[in-house]
Protein backbone atom coordinates (compact mmCIF):
# COMPACT_ATOMS: atom_id res chain seq x y z
CA UNK A 1 0.00 0.00 0.00
CA UNK A 2 1.57 3.61 -0.72
CA UNK A 3 -0.12 7.02 0.49
CA UNK A 4 -0.27 9.33 -1.83
CA UNK A 5 1.46 13.05 -1.57
CA UNK A 6 2.90 12.32 2.27
CA UNK A 7 0.12 13.94 4.12
CA UNK A 8 0.51 15.18 7.63
CA UNK A 9 1.25 11.79 10.63
CA UNK A 10 -1.43 13.21 12.95
CA UNK A 11 -1.26 11.17 16.60
CA UNK A 12 -3.43 10.65 19.22
CA UNK A 13 -1.65 9.67 22.37
CA UNK A 14 -3.08 7.01 25.03
CA UNK A 15 -1.63 6.83 28.04
CA UNK A 16 -0.04 10.57 27.46
CA UNK A 17 1.05 11.28 31.21
CA UNK A 18 3.15 14.70 31.06
CA UNK A 19 3.80 14.47 27.51
CA UNK A 20 7.53 12.65 26.80
CA UNK A 21 6.15 10.85 23.96
CA UNK A 22 4.05 13.84 22.55
CA UNK A 23 6.80 16.06 22.68
CA UNK A 24 9.55 13.78 20.92
CA UNK A 25 6.66 13.21 18.25
CA UNK A 26 5.99 16.43 17.72
CA UNK A 27 9.94 17.54 17.78
CA UNK A 28 10.05 15.56 14.72
CA UNK A 29 6.90 17.06 12.62
CA UNK A 30 3.92 15.27 14.07
CA UNK A 31 1.05 16.77 14.81
CA UNK A 32 -0.38 15.06 17.92
CA UNK A 33 -3.63 16.00 18.07
CA UNK A 34 -4.49 14.96 21.76
CA UNK A 35 -3.38 13.38 24.79
CA UNK A 36 -5.22 11.17 26.82
CA UNK A 37 -4.94 9.77 30.58
CA UNK A 38 -7.02 9.43 33.92
CA UNK A 39 -5.20 11.54 35.71
CA UNK A 40 -5.85 14.94 36.24
CA UNK A 41 -2.29 16.27 37.37
CA UNK A 42 -1.22 15.55 34.16
CA UNK A 43 -2.98 18.74 32.05
CA UNK A 44 -0.70 21.08 33.32
CA UNK A 45 2.16 20.11 31.94
CA UNK A 46 1.00 17.91 28.62
CA UNK A 47 -1.34 21.58 27.55
CA UNK A 48 1.39 24.20 28.59
CA UNK A 49 4.07 22.54 26.47
CA UNK A 50 2.50 20.99 23.81
CA UNK A 51 0.05 22.05 21.42
CA UNK A 52 -2.16 19.40 21.82
CA UNK A 53 -5.48 18.96 24.13
CA UNK A 54 -5.54 17.13 26.75
CA UNK A 55 -8.00 14.42 27.05
CA UNK A 56 -8.85 13.56 30.90
CA UNK A 57 -10.77 9.70 29.97
CA UNK A 58 -10.27 6.25 30.72
CA UNK A 59 -9.28 4.26 28.25
CA UNK A 60 -11.02 1.38 29.36
CA UNK A 61 -14.06 3.31 28.10
CA UNK A 62 -13.22 4.97 24.80
CA UNK A 63 -14.70 3.72 21.38
CA UNK A 64 -12.37 3.53 18.09
CA UNK A 65 -15.12 5.89 16.79
CA UNK A 66 -14.78 8.57 19.71
CA UNK A 67 -11.09 8.24 18.58
CA UNK A 68 -11.46 8.56 14.92
CA UNK A 69 -13.29 11.80 15.38
CA UNK A 70 -10.06 13.44 16.66
CA UNK A 71 -8.08 13.83 13.55
CA UNK A 72 -8.86 15.36 10.63
CA UNK A 73 -10.14 13.89 7.05
CA UNK A 74 -7.13 13.05 5.06
CA UNK A 75 -4.31 12.74 7.77
CA UNK A 76 -2.39 9.70 8.23
CA UNK A 77 -3.41 8.61 11.49
CA UNK A 78 -1.39 7.40 14.48
CA UNK A 79 -1.64 5.75 17.53
CA UNK A 80 0.53 5.90 20.00
CA UNK A 81 0.80 4.79 23.52
CA UNK A 82 2.55 3.26 26.74
CA UNK A 83 -0.24 1.09 28.38
CA UNK A 84 0.74 0.96 32.28
CA UNK A 85 0.75 -1.89 34.40
CA UNK A 86 -2.89 -1.29 35.76
CA UNK A 87 -1.97 -2.25 39.83
CA UNK A 88 0.96 0.60 39.37
CA UNK A 89 -0.80 3.22 37.44
CA UNK A 90 -3.47 6.20 38.06
CA UNK A 91 -5.70 3.52 37.17
CA UNK A 92 -5.67 1.06 39.65
CA UNK A 93 -4.49 3.25 43.74
CA UNK A 94 -6.35 0.15 45.81
CA UNK A 95 -2.62 -1.32 46.53
CA UNK A 96 -3.34 -5.12 45.54
CA UNK A 97 -0.93 -7.24 43.98
CA UNK A 98 -0.82 -7.73 40.41
CA UNK A 99 -3.05 -10.60 39.41
CA UNK A 100 -1.25 -12.14 36.33
CA UNK A 101 -4.63 -12.10 34.46
CA UNK A 102 -5.46 -8.64 34.91
CA UNK A 103 -2.11 -6.83 35.08
CA UNK A 104 -2.13 -6.11 31.44
CA UNK A 105 -5.42 -5.12 30.73
CA UNK A 106 -4.75 -1.73 29.75
CA UNK A 107 -2.60 -3.33 26.82
CA UNK A 108 -5.60 -5.31 26.01
CA UNK A 109 -7.92 -2.19 25.72
CA UNK A 110 -5.42 -0.96 23.11
CA UNK A 111 -5.23 -3.48 20.98
CA UNK A 112 -9.02 -3.24 21.22
CA UNK A 113 -9.03 0.00 19.29
CA UNK A 114 -6.72 -0.63 17.66
CA UNK A 115 -9.19 -3.19 16.18
CA UNK A 116 -12.22 -0.88 16.16
CA UNK A 117 -10.36 2.61 14.56
CA UNK A 118 -7.99 1.15 12.39
CA UNK A 119 -5.00 3.51 12.26
CA UNK A 120 -2.70 3.65 9.62
CA UNK A 121 0.17 3.77 12.00
CA UNK A 122 0.98 2.11 15.81
CA UNK A 123 3.47 2.65 18.20
CA UNK A 124 3.98 1.63 21.65
CA UNK A 125 6.40 1.81 24.27
CA UNK A 126 6.66 -0.19 27.48
CA UNK A 127 8.28 -2.64 29.59
CA UNK A 128 10.97 -5.38 28.21
CA UNK A 129 8.52 -7.69 30.36
CA UNK A 130 5.82 -6.69 28.40
CA UNK A 131 6.66 -9.93 25.74
CA UNK A 132 6.54 -12.40 28.35
CA UNK A 133 3.20 -11.97 28.30
CA UNK A 134 0.09 -13.28 26.66
CA UNK A 135 -1.28 -9.88 26.51
CA UNK A 136 1.58 -9.18 24.22
CA UNK A 137 0.69 -12.05 22.00
CA UNK A 138 -2.56 -10.57 21.75
CA UNK A 139 -1.93 -7.38 21.31
CA UNK A 140 0.12 -8.62 17.85
CA UNK A 141 -2.97 -10.65 17.01
CA UNK A 142 -4.71 -7.31 16.89
CA UNK A 143 -1.83 -6.08 14.49
CA UNK A 144 -3.07 -8.22 12.10
CA UNK A 145 -2.77 -6.51 8.68
CA UNK A 146 0.00 -4.16 9.54
CA UNK A 147 3.64 -4.77 8.90
CA UNK A 148 4.92 -4.83 12.53
CA UNK A 149 8.42 -4.70 14.46
CA UNK A 150 9.18 -3.99 17.88
CA UNK A 151 12.40 -5.25 20.26
CA UNK A 152 13.55 -3.98 23.67
CA UNK A 153 15.79 -0.79 22.68
CA UNK A 154 18.61 -0.05 25.51
CA UNK A 155 18.18 3.89 25.41
CA UNK A 156 21.21 5.30 26.41
CA UNK A 157 22.40 3.85 22.81
CA UNK A 158 19.81 6.79 21.54
CA UNK A 159 21.35 9.56 23.70
CA UNK A 160 19.18 9.31 26.77
CA UNK A 161 21.47 9.81 29.98
CA UNK A 162 20.61 6.61 31.40
CA UNK A 163 21.02 3.21 31.56
CA UNK A 164 17.01 2.80 30.74
CA UNK A 165 15.86 -0.22 28.51
CA UNK A 166 12.46 0.00 26.76
CA UNK A 167 10.17 -2.29 24.50
CA UNK A 168 9.29 0.05 21.42
CA UNK A 169 6.96 -1.56 18.83
CA UNK A 170 6.58 0.13 15.25
CA UNK A 171 3.24 -0.93 13.15
CA UNK A 172 2.38 0.25 9.49
CA UNK A 173 -0.38 -0.63 6.90
CA UNK A 174 1.78 0.55 4.53
CA UNK A 175 5.04 -1.22 4.32
CA UNK A 176 7.55 -2.47 6.32
CA UNK A 177 8.48 -0.38 9.38
CA UNK A 178 11.34 -0.34 11.82
CA UNK A 179 13.20 1.49 14.28
CA UNK A 180 16.92 2.57 12.95
CA UNK A 181 20.35 1.63 14.43
CA UNK A 182 21.62 4.15 16.80
CA UNK A 183 23.55 6.69 14.42
CA UNK A 184 27.26 7.57 15.22
CA UNK A 185 25.09 11.59 16.33
CA UNK A 186 23.70 9.11 19.34
CA UNK A 187 26.97 9.22 21.07
CA UNK A 188 26.37 7.80 24.85
CA UNK A 189 25.65 11.04 27.61
CA UNK A 190 26.42 11.20 30.86
CA UNK A 191 25.00 12.74 33.88
CA UNK A 192 27.31 15.48 32.89
CA UNK A 193 26.27 16.06 29.87
CA UNK A 194 22.78 16.18 31.36
CA UNK A 195 22.93 18.27 34.53
CA UNK A 196 26.28 19.47 35.45
CA UNK A 197 25.26 23.20 34.71
CA UNK A 198 22.65 23.20 37.03
CA UNK A 199 22.52 25.27 40.34
CA UNK A 200 24.01 23.60 43.36
CA UNK A 201 22.11 22.92 46.20
CA UNK A 202 22.35 21.51 49.76
CA UNK A 203 19.53 18.49 50.90
CA UNK A 204 15.90 20.40 51.44
CA UNK A 205 17.27 23.70 49.11
CA UNK A 206 14.80 24.70 46.32
CA UNK A 207 16.21 26.80 43.73
CA UNK A 208 14.32 30.11 43.66
CA UNK A 209 13.98 30.30 40.21
CA UNK A 210 12.78 26.66 39.47
CA UNK A 211 10.36 24.75 41.75
CA UNK A 212 11.23 21.68 40.38
CA UNK A 213 14.98 21.72 41.10
CA UNK A 214 14.24 21.45 44.64
CA UNK A 215 15.84 18.13 46.80
CA UNK A 216 14.52 16.60 49.46
CA UNK A 217 15.63 16.58 52.96
CA UNK A 218 17.99 14.12 54.49
CA UNK A 219 17.80 12.66 58.26
CA UNK A 220 20.99 13.21 59.98
CA UNK A 221 21.75 9.53 59.43
CA UNK A 222 21.00 9.83 55.64
CA UNK A 223 23.42 13.06 55.52
CA UNK A 224 25.97 11.31 57.52
CA UNK A 225 25.60 8.00 54.98
CA UNK A 226 25.91 9.68 51.39
CA UNK A 227 29.07 12.03 52.39
CA UNK A 228 30.10 8.30 53.16
CA UNK A 229 29.11 6.95 49.40
CA UNK A 230 31.51 7.33 46.76
CA UNK A 231 30.13 7.75 42.96
CA UNK A 232 29.37 4.47 41.18
CA UNK A 233 29.40 2.88 44.98
CA UNK A 234 27.26 1.48 47.52
CA UNK A 235 26.51 0.68 51.08
CA UNK A 236 29.23 -1.50 51.24
CA UNK A 237 31.73 1.24 51.28
CA UNK A 238 30.44 2.64 54.64
CA UNK A 239 31.69 2.04 57.98
CA UNK A 240 29.37 -1.00 59.76
CA UNK A 241 27.97 1.79 62.18
CA UNK A 242 25.84 3.30 59.00
CA UNK A 243 24.38 0.58 57.63
CA UNK A 244 20.85 -0.50 58.09
CA UNK A 245 19.92 -3.49 60.13
CA UNK A 246 18.98 -5.07 56.05
CA UNK A 247 22.40 -4.55 55.16
CA UNK A 248 23.95 -6.22 57.89
CA UNK A 249 21.33 -9.76 57.10
CA UNK A 250 22.34 -12.15 54.70
CA UNK A 251 19.47 -10.96 52.49
CA UNK A 252 20.74 -7.60 52.45
CA UNK A 253 23.54 -8.68 50.35
CA UNK A 254 21.06 -8.70 47.29
CA UNK A 255 20.40 -5.12 47.33
CA UNK A 256 23.38 -3.70 46.31
CA UNK A 257 21.96 -0.56 44.66
CA UNK A 258 20.33 1.14 47.15
CA UNK A 259 21.71 4.03 48.71
CA UNK A 260 24.50 4.70 45.88
CA UNK A 261 26.03 7.63 44.33
CA UNK A 262 25.90 8.23 40.32
CA UNK A 263 28.57 8.79 38.41
CA UNK A 264 29.78 11.86 36.54
CA UNK A 265 31.49 9.97 33.86
CA UNK A 266 28.55 7.46 32.89
CA UNK A 267 24.64 7.41 32.27
CA UNK A 268 22.75 7.48 35.62
CA UNK A 269 20.44 4.70 36.23
CA UNK A 270 16.94 4.10 35.35
CA UNK A 271 14.97 6.70 36.59
CA UNK A 272 11.93 5.76 38.68
CA UNK A 273 8.89 6.95 40.48
CA UNK A 274 11.09 7.37 43.00
CA UNK A 275 14.36 8.93 42.06
CA UNK A 276 14.08 11.82 44.25
CA UNK A 277 14.64 9.67 47.39
CA UNK A 278 18.39 8.90 48.39
CA UNK A 279 17.64 5.77 49.91
CA UNK A 280 15.78 4.35 46.86
CA UNK A 281 18.40 3.44 44.41
CA UNK A 282 21.45 5.02 43.02
CA UNK A 283 20.04 9.04 42.93
CA UNK A 284 22.51 10.55 45.24
CA UNK A 285 23.92 13.39 43.04
CA UNK A 286 27.63 12.27 41.99
CA UNK A 287 28.86 15.37 44.10
CA UNK A 288 26.36 17.52 46.09
CA UNK A 289 25.02 15.39 49.38
CA UNK A 290 21.17 15.09 48.31
CA UNK A 291 19.62 13.11 45.89
CA UNK A 292 19.10 14.28 42.43
CA UNK A 293 16.27 17.07 41.72
CA UNK A 294 12.64 16.26 40.05
CA UNK A 295 14.23 18.76 37.40
CA UNK A 296 17.58 16.37 37.03
CA UNK A 297 15.66 13.83 36.73
CA UNK A 298 13.12 15.06 33.85
CA UNK A 299 16.43 16.62 32.52
CA UNK A 300 17.59 12.73 32.38
CA UNK A 301 14.85 11.60 30.90
CA UNK A 302 15.83 13.86 28.27
CA UNK A 303 12.73 16.53 28.72
CA UNK A 304 13.94 20.20 28.00
CA UNK A 305 15.59 22.25 30.94
CA UNK A 306 12.86 25.03 30.74
CA UNK A 307 9.73 21.87 30.54
CA UNK A 308 6.97 23.70 32.73
CA UNK A 309 5.37 20.89 34.95
CA UNK A 310 3.09 23.35 37.39
CA UNK A 311 1.59 26.52 37.10
CA UNK A 312 3.71 29.53 38.17
CA UNK A 313 2.82 29.09 41.97
CA UNK A 314 1.79 26.29 41.81
CA UNK A 315 2.80 23.69 44.31
CA UNK A 316 5.49 21.02 44.01
CA UNK A 317 4.70 17.14 45.25
CA UNK A 318 7.66 15.21 45.29
CA UNK A 319 5.23 11.62 45.13
CA UNK A 320 3.27 13.20 42.26
CA UNK A 321 5.75 14.69 39.82
CA UNK A 322 8.19 11.79 40.87
CA UNK A 323 5.44 9.18 39.69
CA UNK A 324 4.95 11.24 36.36
CA UNK A 325 8.55 11.88 35.27
CA UNK A 326 9.47 8.09 36.49
CA UNK A 327 6.89 6.67 34.49
CA UNK A 328 7.34 8.99 31.39
CA UNK A 329 8.39 7.98 27.59
CA UNK A 330 12.02 9.57 27.11
CA UNK A 331 11.25 12.64 25.03
CA UNK A 332 14.39 11.50 22.97
CA UNK A 333 12.51 7.90 22.06
CA UNK A 334 9.84 10.14 21.07
CA UNK A 335 12.25 11.90 18.83
CA UNK A 336 13.46 8.81 17.20
CA UNK A 337 9.88 6.92 16.92
CA UNK A 338 8.44 10.62 15.36
CA UNK A 339 11.89 10.69 12.64
CA UNK A 340 10.91 7.31 11.91
CA UNK A 341 8.21 7.33 11.06
CA UNK A 342 8.16 10.19 8.68
CA UNK A 343 10.17 9.00 7.42
CA UNK A 344 8.70 6.24 6.48
CA UNK A 345 5.67 7.95 5.83
CA UNK A 346 7.25 10.08 2.88
CA UNK A 347 8.93 7.00 1.37
CA UNK A 348 5.77 5.28 1.22
CA UNK A 349 4.65 8.48 -0.90
CA UNK A 350 7.22 7.85 -3.78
Amino acid sequence: MTVKGAPPIECVDLFCGLGGLTHGLSREGVKVRAGVDVDPECRVPYETNNAAAFHKSDVREMTGTQLSALFSEGSVRLLAGCAPCQPFSTYSRKGHRCRKDKMWSLVDDFGRLVREMGPDLVTMENVPQLVHHLVFTRFLKALNGYHTSWGVVDCSQYGVPQTRKRLVLLASRYSPVSLPAPSQNDRQRTVRDAIARLRPLAAGETDPRDALHSACRLSPLNLRRIQASKPGGTWRDWDDALRASCHVKNTGQTYPSVYGRMEWDAPAPTITTQCFGFGNGRFGHPEQNRAITLREAAILQTFPPDYRFVDDGGRVKFSVMGRLIGNAVPVRIGEVIGKSLVRHVRDAAH
